[in-house]
Protein backbone atom coordinates (compact mmCIF):
# COMPACT_ATOMS: atom_id res chain seq x y z
CA UNK A 1 0.00 0.00 0.00
CA UNK A 2 1.60 3.25 -1.08
CA UNK A 3 -1.12 5.82 -0.43
CA UNK A 4 -0.61 7.37 3.02
CA UNK A 5 -3.61 7.72 5.25
CA UNK A 6 -4.14 10.62 7.61
CA UNK A 7 -4.19 9.45 11.22
CA UNK A 8 -6.48 11.70 13.27
CA UNK A 9 -4.58 10.85 16.44
CA UNK A 10 -1.38 11.76 18.22
CA UNK A 11 -1.06 8.21 19.58
CA UNK A 12 2.45 6.87 18.99
CA UNK A 13 1.04 3.35 19.48
CA UNK A 14 -1.40 3.72 16.58
CA UNK A 15 1.31 5.19 14.36
CA UNK A 16 3.64 2.28 15.21
CA UNK A 17 0.91 -0.29 14.52
CA UNK A 18 0.22 1.22 11.10
CA UNK A 19 3.95 1.05 10.35
CA UNK A 20 3.98 -2.58 11.50
CA UNK A 21 1.56 -3.53 8.70
CA UNK A 22 3.15 -1.24 6.12
CA UNK A 23 0.48 1.46 6.05
CA UNK A 24 2.14 4.86 5.61
CA UNK A 25 0.49 7.68 7.50
CA UNK A 26 0.71 11.35 8.30
CA UNK A 27 -0.29 12.51 11.75
CA UNK A 28 -2.99 15.16 12.06
CA UNK A 29 -4.50 14.97 15.56
CA UNK A 30 -8.15 15.88 15.93
CA UNK A 31 -7.80 18.85 18.26
CA UNK A 32 -11.38 19.94 17.58
CA UNK A 33 -12.96 17.09 19.54
CA UNK A 34 -13.01 18.45 23.06
CA UNK A 35 -16.51 17.32 24.03
CA UNK A 36 -17.59 13.69 23.82
CA UNK A 37 -19.72 13.09 20.74
CA UNK A 38 -23.46 12.77 21.13
CA UNK A 39 -24.47 9.13 20.95
CA UNK A 40 -27.94 7.89 21.87
CA UNK A 41 -26.76 4.32 22.40
CA UNK A 42 -25.70 2.76 25.68
CA UNK A 43 -23.67 0.24 23.67
CA UNK A 44 -19.94 0.86 24.26
CA UNK A 45 -19.11 -0.25 20.71
CA UNK A 46 -21.49 2.34 19.25
CA UNK A 47 -20.03 4.99 21.56
CA UNK A 48 -16.46 4.13 20.52
CA UNK A 49 -17.51 4.31 16.86
CA UNK A 50 -19.14 7.72 17.41
CA UNK A 51 -15.99 9.02 19.11
CA UNK A 52 -13.78 7.68 16.29
CA UNK A 53 -16.00 9.36 13.70
CA UNK A 54 -15.96 12.62 15.68
CA UNK A 55 -12.16 12.56 15.47
CA UNK A 56 -11.98 11.67 11.77
CA UNK A 57 -14.60 14.01 10.30
CA UNK A 58 -13.07 17.41 11.16
CA UNK A 59 -9.64 16.24 10.00
CA UNK A 60 -11.17 14.92 6.76
CA UNK A 61 -12.85 18.30 6.21
CA UNK A 62 -9.39 19.92 6.38
CA UNK A 63 -7.85 17.36 3.98
CA UNK A 64 -10.19 16.89 0.99
CA UNK A 65 -9.54 13.68 -0.94
CA UNK A 66 -7.43 12.15 1.82
CA UNK A 67 -8.38 8.96 3.61
CA UNK A 68 -8.59 9.78 7.32
CA UNK A 69 -8.55 7.26 10.17
CA UNK A 70 -10.06 8.05 13.55
CA UNK A 71 -9.96 5.62 16.48
CA UNK A 72 -11.14 5.60 20.06
CA UNK A 73 -10.63 2.96 22.75
CA UNK A 74 -12.65 2.43 25.91
CA UNK A 75 -12.47 -0.17 28.65
CA UNK A 76 -15.69 -1.53 30.12
CA UNK A 77 -16.01 -3.45 33.37
CA UNK A 78 -19.55 -4.53 34.12
CA UNK A 79 -21.60 -1.55 32.99
CA UNK A 80 -18.93 1.00 33.87
CA UNK A 81 -16.87 2.67 31.12
CA UNK A 82 -13.28 3.54 31.96
CA UNK A 83 -11.57 6.17 29.87
CA UNK A 84 -8.10 7.56 30.48
CA UNK A 85 -7.34 8.29 34.14
CA UNK A 86 -7.29 12.00 34.95
CA UNK A 87 -4.85 11.53 37.84
CA UNK A 88 -2.61 8.91 39.45
CA UNK A 89 -5.31 8.40 42.09
CA UNK A 90 -7.89 7.65 39.42
CA UNK A 91 -5.46 5.19 37.78
CA UNK A 92 -5.13 3.40 41.14
CA UNK A 93 -8.93 3.14 41.45
CA UNK A 94 -9.25 1.81 37.90
CA UNK A 95 -6.62 -0.86 38.47
CA UNK A 96 -8.24 -1.89 41.75
CA UNK A 97 -11.54 -2.29 39.90
CA UNK A 98 -9.88 -4.38 37.17
CA UNK A 99 -7.83 -6.54 39.56
CA UNK A 100 -8.77 -10.22 39.44
CA UNK A 101 -11.56 -9.63 36.95
CA UNK A 102 -12.29 -9.72 33.24
CA UNK A 103 -13.20 -6.61 31.29
CA UNK A 104 -13.88 -5.69 27.68
CA UNK A 105 -11.84 -3.36 25.49
CA UNK A 106 -13.69 -1.67 22.63
CA UNK A 107 -11.95 0.23 19.86
CA UNK A 108 -14.06 2.17 17.41
CA UNK A 109 -12.65 2.84 13.94
CA UNK A 110 -13.78 5.38 11.38
CA UNK A 111 -12.40 5.78 7.88
CA UNK A 112 -13.51 8.95 6.11
CA UNK A 113 -12.78 10.19 2.60
CA UNK A 114 -14.87 13.17 1.54
CA UNK A 115 -18.48 11.90 1.74
CA UNK A 116 -17.57 8.21 2.15
CA UNK A 117 -17.66 6.69 5.63
CA UNK A 118 -16.83 3.28 7.07
CA UNK A 119 -17.32 2.76 10.79
CA UNK A 120 -16.83 -0.37 12.89
CA UNK A 121 -15.53 -1.57 16.22
CA UNK A 122 -13.72 -4.52 17.73
CA UNK A 123 -14.10 -5.97 21.22
CA UNK A 124 -11.58 -8.03 23.18
CA UNK A 125 -11.97 -9.58 26.62
CA UNK A 126 -9.02 -9.09 28.95
CA UNK A 127 -8.48 -10.81 32.30
CA UNK A 128 -6.35 -9.04 34.87
CA UNK A 129 -4.59 -11.07 37.54
CA UNK A 130 -5.23 -10.19 41.20
CA UNK A 131 -3.06 -7.22 42.07
CA UNK A 132 -1.82 -6.05 45.45
CA UNK A 133 -1.93 -2.38 46.40
CA UNK A 134 1.88 -2.28 46.33
CA UNK A 135 1.94 -3.59 42.73
CA UNK A 136 -0.71 -1.08 41.69
CA UNK A 137 1.19 1.79 43.31
CA UNK A 138 4.46 0.70 41.69
CA UNK A 139 2.84 0.44 38.28
CA UNK A 140 1.11 3.81 38.56
CA UNK A 141 4.44 5.35 39.63
CA UNK A 142 5.92 4.34 36.24
CA UNK A 143 3.64 6.94 34.62
CA UNK A 144 2.51 4.41 32.03
CA UNK A 145 -1.23 4.53 32.94
CA UNK A 146 -1.43 8.29 32.27
CA UNK A 147 -2.85 8.28 28.73
CA UNK A 148 -4.23 4.75 28.53
CA UNK A 149 -7.89 3.75 28.58
CA UNK A 150 -8.42 1.65 31.69
CA UNK A 151 -5.15 2.86 33.18
CA UNK A 152 -2.82 0.21 31.75
CA UNK A 153 -0.76 -0.57 28.65
CA UNK A 154 -0.73 -4.24 27.66
CA UNK A 155 2.16 -3.55 25.27
CA UNK A 156 4.31 -2.09 28.05
CA UNK A 157 4.98 -2.80 31.71
CA UNK A 158 1.24 -3.43 32.07
CA UNK A 159 1.76 -6.75 30.28
CA UNK A 160 2.61 -8.32 33.65
CA UNK A 161 -0.82 -7.31 35.00
CA UNK A 162 -2.75 -9.32 32.41
CA UNK A 163 -3.31 -13.05 32.82
CA UNK A 164 -5.15 -13.61 29.54
CA UNK A 165 -7.05 -12.21 26.59
CA UNK A 166 -9.75 -13.47 24.27
CA UNK A 167 -9.77 -11.66 20.96
CA UNK A 168 -7.53 -9.25 19.09
CA UNK A 169 -4.40 -8.27 21.06
CA UNK A 170 -3.85 -5.21 18.86
CA UNK A 171 -7.34 -4.02 19.72
CA UNK A 172 -6.21 -3.76 23.36
CA UNK A 173 -3.17 -1.76 22.22
CA UNK A 174 -5.57 0.63 20.45
CA UNK A 175 -5.86 -0.39 16.79
CA UNK A 176 -7.47 -3.68 15.68
CA UNK A 177 -5.36 -4.40 12.63
CA UNK A 178 -7.40 -7.23 11.10
CA UNK A 179 -10.60 -5.15 11.29
CA UNK A 180 -8.78 -2.14 9.83
CA UNK A 181 -7.43 -4.22 6.93
CA UNK A 182 -10.99 -5.28 6.06
CA UNK A 183 -12.21 -1.69 6.22
CA UNK A 184 -9.40 -0.44 3.98
CA UNK A 185 -10.62 -2.82 1.26
CA UNK A 186 -13.83 -0.76 1.09
CA UNK A 187 -11.65 2.13 -0.14
CA UNK A 188 -9.80 -0.05 -2.64
CA UNK A 189 -6.70 -0.41 -0.48
CA UNK A 190 -5.05 -3.67 0.52
CA UNK A 191 -2.51 -4.28 3.23
CA UNK A 192 -1.41 -7.61 1.73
Amino acid sequence: MSEPIVLASASPRREALLALIGVPCVIRPAHHCVDPPVCDSDDPGARAEAAALAKAEPVAAEHPGALVLGADTVVVIGDHVLGKPASPGEAVEMLRALSGRSHRVYTGLALVRDELRSVAHEVTEVTMRTLGDDEIAAYVATGEPRDKAGGYAIQGKGAVLVSGICGDYYNVVGLPLARLAEMLKEFGLRVL
